[in-house]
């Protein structure tokens, strides 16, 4: 039984118990963000120096401080020393004064989405937990906006690890309906989806958050169901493609971080996705629960598709993650997915590193960490292993797009 001061032993129930926890926890975790992120408790990205920034562009340190000397495009901090750096807004501001002053390689500068080329949503899907869902959507959402693109973030998992590691606490800073639920439940307190997304501290990336609020979608959609109750003549598996369509024209991007299980959510982003990746620990027992997933998933999409549903995807991909390439039995399943799902299996893989795990105890990514925090063998080969993989899956954009 519990022994604490705060809580007596004597009749306590399980659910009291775990509730109390519940608020423990909490509340360490409220202190925790404060002091990590004072004073106002919300995350601040680093700056990016002059050589950082002409690469994320793609110019020449030296033209970058030739267009601060004549005093064009954003105007750089400049340190007692004579270093100048730039905030990721600025970096932005400098890409879109290139697209300007180059208009014939506006495109290399800002490659936002053209006329005629959709939307692309990216489902991040697999129901065994622990697969790096998380891990990889903070890390594409953030890889593709360091390269310009204009990217929303929707996280569907109610335990809201995305929304943390993006500066908002679930339990705190969210209120009735500032979900993905708020735009897809069945009643009268439906809002537009506009109104629900935040800005978030990596400028360019914006937030649909997630909180425990969304397993109401889970609750009522049964009802909904037996009830015929399809409000503004919508059937489940249509409603977050719809809410999302209503912010289309803003971003180039959107990735969807599924919840790790095969309910309403998942189906519902599923249909909604343009394209899915399929995350996957090479592990025989994530792999056996991975086969267990499929069928599942074929099944469930089977009835989704003659009800209507759009399954008509520009790409599927399995990304394997926490890979440790010196591992033998790793690399036989990793050989096995690739005999079997050949070029649908990203030829990069993301390491297992402790560089992850240790920004990750801030919740931070490499993207957002000085390089000298972690050590530097480290941090280079795990940056190079997170930019390739999600440097393939902007290729498979690319070609979505026509681009390639």
């Amino acid at each position: 039984m519990l022994q604490n001061k705060n809580v007596s032993a004597v009749g306590i129930t399980s659910d009291a118990k775990i509730s109390h926890h519940a608020k423990q926890l909490s509340k360490q975790l409220q202190l925790l963000r404060e002091r990590l992120f004072p004073p106002s408790s919300e995350k601040a990205l680093k700056t990016f120096s002059s050589g950082e920034a002409a690469q994320l562009v793609g110019v020449s340190d030296g033209y970058l401080r030739q267009l601060s000397l004549d005093g064009k495009g954003p105007a750089p901090d400049i340190s007692q020393t004579g270093r100048r750096s730039y905030t990721l807004g600025q970096i932005h501001e400098l890409r879109q004064h290139m697209a300007a002053i180059k208009p014939k390689d506006a495109l290399t500068y800002l490659p936002w989405r053209k006329h005629g080329e959709k939307l692309q949503t990216i489902a991040v899907a697999n129901f065994k937990g622990g697969s790096a869902k998380t891990t990889t959507s903070i890390y594409l959402a953030q890889y593709l906006v360091l390269q310009g693109y204009r990217v929303l973030a929707v996280d569907l998992d109610p335990q809201a690890s995305l929304t943390s590691m993006l500066g908002v606490q679930p339990e705190f800073d969210l209120a009735e309906g500032d979900t993905l639920y708020g735009a897809i439940r069945y009643d009268d307190k439906r809002r537009p989806l506009r109104d629900i997304i935040r800005k978030t501290y990596f400028t360019g990336l914006d937030l649909v958050p997630g909180n425990l609020e969304l397993m109401e979608f889970e609750h009522e959609t049964p009802r909904a169901l037996i009830e015929r109750k399809t409000a503004q003549g919508e059937i489940f598996f249509k409603r977050v493609g719809s809410a999302i369509a209503e912010v289309e024209a803003d971003y180039d991007v959107v990735i969807i971080d599924c919840p790790p299980q095969l309910g309403y959510l998942t189906l519902g982003a599923v249909c909604a996705a343009t394209s899915l990746l399929i995350t996957i620990h090479p592990q025989m027992v994530d792999v056996a629960s991975m086969s267990q997933f499929l069928l599942m998933t074929s099944d469930l999409l089977s009835v989704v598709r003659k009800a209507g549903g759009d399954l008509n995807h520009d790409f599927i991909r399995y990304v394997i993650t926490r890979h440790e390439p010196f591992d033998g039995p790793q690399g036989q399943i990793v050989a096995l997915l690739r005999s079997l799902f050949r070029e649908e299996v990203l030829a990069a893989t993301v390491v297992k590193s402790t560089a992850i795990a240790d920004a990750g105890l801030t919740k931070q990514t490499l993207y957002e960490i000085e390089r000298g925090q972690v050590r530097r063998t480290t941090y280079d080969r795990a940056i190079e292993s997170l930019d390739a993989v999600n440097g393939e899956i902007l290729e498979s954009m690319k070609i979505a797009w026509g681009r390639v």
